[in-house]
C-alpha cells in the first residue's frame, strides 16, 4: 500500500517559528483497584525540569467499544465489545502546559513510569490499558489567549501521539496562514495515511450535560487521611533518581537507566545490600544484565541471576578469585544454569592464577616467540605491549592476574 501524502500545505520552519503550539492530554487508564491522586507531574526534559499541571483525575468505569473494521461485513456491520466493559478506569487530564510533541512524549513517558511504580496499572497500550488523546492548538507566539483546539484520538502508541501532534500543528498553520479559521472538532488519527481525519464537531463542556449522581454521597478528605495516603506512596521515578545520585555516587545517565522501573531499581539496591560497591554493580546490571534480559525476551523479576547471587560474583571479583574477562564467562553460565559463581569457577577451573613463578613462564614463552615485536618495542614502539599482554592472556585462557603479567613483561622487555 502506498502511503498517501497529507493533504495539507507544507509551512516553511520560518512561518512555523511565529507560532506556540498548545498541547493538553487526556490519559484513560485502567486499574488494576484503586489509584493515587497527584495535581502535577514533574517533567525533565531536554535538560530542563518543569512541571505541568493535572486539571483533574476522576474514576469511571469503562465502557464497551464500538468496532467499525477488522470483519468480512465491516462495510454493512458495526460490532460492540464488551470484553473492557465494567474495569475501573481513571481519566487524568492536563493543564494546556506542554508546548512542543516532543515535550508531550515526554509527559506521558513519565506519567506511564509513575503510574507503574505505584502499580496501579501495567499500562500496555497494545492491550487496552493505557490510551491517550489530545487536545492542540496554535497561537501567535506573545499572544495570551489560546487558539481554537481540536481533539486528536485513535493514539494508541507514544510514537503514533508524536507524528500525530506534529501533524496536527502544521495544520493548524497551514490552515491560519491562508486565511482560514480552525473548527473545534474531534479528529481521528489515520495510522495508515498518516494523517488526521474529521469525526464530529467537538462539544463544549456544557454540552455534554453533567449531573450529579443522586445515590453518591461526597467524600470528605481529611488531613489525617491524606497524610497516611502519602506516607503509603511509593517513591516517585524523579526521587528515585536524585537518592542514587547522592546516596550511589551515580551519574544521572546511570541513575537513569537504573530506575526506568521499579524492578530495576529494587534489584539494584539488592544488589548493593548484599554487599556489592554500587558503581561498579551498576555498571555490571547495564552491561551484562539488562543485556542478556533483553535477548531472552525476561522482565527482570524473572532473572535466573538473583541479587544476591550477582553481589557474589562480583565479590570474588573485587577479591582477585577471578579476572574480569572469566567474570564475563561465569555470568553468562549463570544466566543459562541459575547456578552460584562459586558452583561455577570450580566446575570450570576459572580461579584466578596468582603464581607469579608460572606467570613468567607463559611470559617468556610469548616474549621468545615474537623477536621482531620485542626489537620494536625497544625501539620505542610501545604500541606494541598490548599484544604482548594479550598473547598471555589467551595462554592463560583468561585467568592469569593482569597486574602481575603487565609487571613482569615490563622487566622481561625492559
Amino acid at each position: 500500500m502506498t502511503r498517501a501524502t497529507p493533504a495539507i500545505a507544507r509551512v516553511a520552519p520560518e512561518v512555523a517559528a511565529a507560532y506556540e503550539p498548545v498541547i493538553g492530554l487526556e490519559v484513560h487508564v485502567q486499574l488494576k483497584t484503586a489509584t493515587k491522586i497527584f495535581c502535577w507531574l514533574e517533567l525533565e526534559h531536554d535538560g530542563a525540569t518543569k512541571k505541568i499541571g493535572i486539571t483533574r483525575l476522576h474514576l469511571e468505569e469503562d465502557a464497551a467499544k464500538n468496532i467499525h473494521e477488522g470483519f468480512p461485513d465491516s462495510d454493512r456491520n458495526s460490532y460492540i465489545d464488551y470484553n473492557r466493559c465494567g474495569m475501573p478506569l481513571a481519566e487524568i487530564v492536563s493543564e494546556p502546559d506542554l508546548r512542543s510533541p516532543a515535550e508531550a512524549y515526554a509527559y506521558l513517558s513519565a506519567l506511564k513510569q509513575v503510574l507503574e511504580y505505584a502499580d496501579v496499572s501495567d499500562c500496555n497500550m497494545e492491550e487496552g490499558s493505557l490510551r491517550c488523546d489530545a487536545n492542540v492548538s496554535v497561537r501567535r507566539r506573545g499572544d495570551e489567549r489560546f487558539g481554537t483546539k481540536t481533539e486528536v484520538k485513535n493514539l494508541n502508541s507514544f510514537r503514533y501521539l508524536q507524528r500525530a501532534l506534529e501533524y496536527e500543528i502544521e495544520r493548524h498553520i497551514s490552515v491560519l496562514e491562508s486565511g482560514g479559521r480552525i473548527s473545534q472538532e474531534t479528529r481521528l488519527w489515520n495510522v495508515a495515511e498518516g494523517r488526521s481525519e474529521s469525526m464530529r464537531s467537538k462539544e463544549f463542556a456544557h454540552d455534554y450535560r453533567y449531573f450529579p449522581d443522586p445515590d453518591l454521597l461526597p467524600v470528605h478528605a481529611g488531613m489525617s487521611w491524606l497524610a497516611e495516603i502519602q506516607r503509603d506512596m511509593p517513591e516517585v521515578p524523579a526521587t528515585r533518581r536524585r537518592r542514587f545520585d547522592q546516596e550511589y555516587g551515580l551519574s544521572d545517565y546511570d541513575a537513569g537507566v537504573l530506575t526506568a522501573t521499579r524492578a530495576l531499581g529494587d534489584y539494584f539496591e539488592a544488589v548493593v545490600r548484599a554487599g556489592a560497591p554500587s558503581k561498579i554493580a551498576a555498571s555490571w546490571i547495564q552491561t551484562e544484565l539488562l543485556r542478556r534480559l533483553n535477548d531472552s525476551g525476561q522482565p527482570v523479576e524473572a532473572s535466573p541471576v538473583a541479587p544476591a547471587a550477582l553481589a557474589g560474583l562480583l565479590a570474588q571479583l573485587e577479591a582477585g578469585s577471578i579476572t574480569g574477562a572469566s567474570g564475563k564467562k561465569v555470568f553468562a553460565a549463570m544466566f543459562e544454569t541459575g547456578k552460584s559463581a562459586e558452583e561455577i569457577i570450580s566446575a570450570q577451573g576459572l580461579s584466578q592464577i596468582q603464581d607469579s613463578g608460572e606467570i613468567e613462564r607463559m611470559c617468556r614463552e610469548v616474549v621468545e616467540k615474537n623477536p621482531e615485536s620485542v626489537a620494536k618495542y625497544r625501539d620505542g614502539n610501545e604500541g606494541v605491549f598490548k599484544s604482548f599482554v594479550g598473547q598471555v592472556m589467551r595462554a592463560s585462557r583468561g585467568r592469569a592476574n593482569p597486574q602481575i603479567v603487565n609487571e613482569i613483561l615490563k622487566r622481561l622487555l625492559g
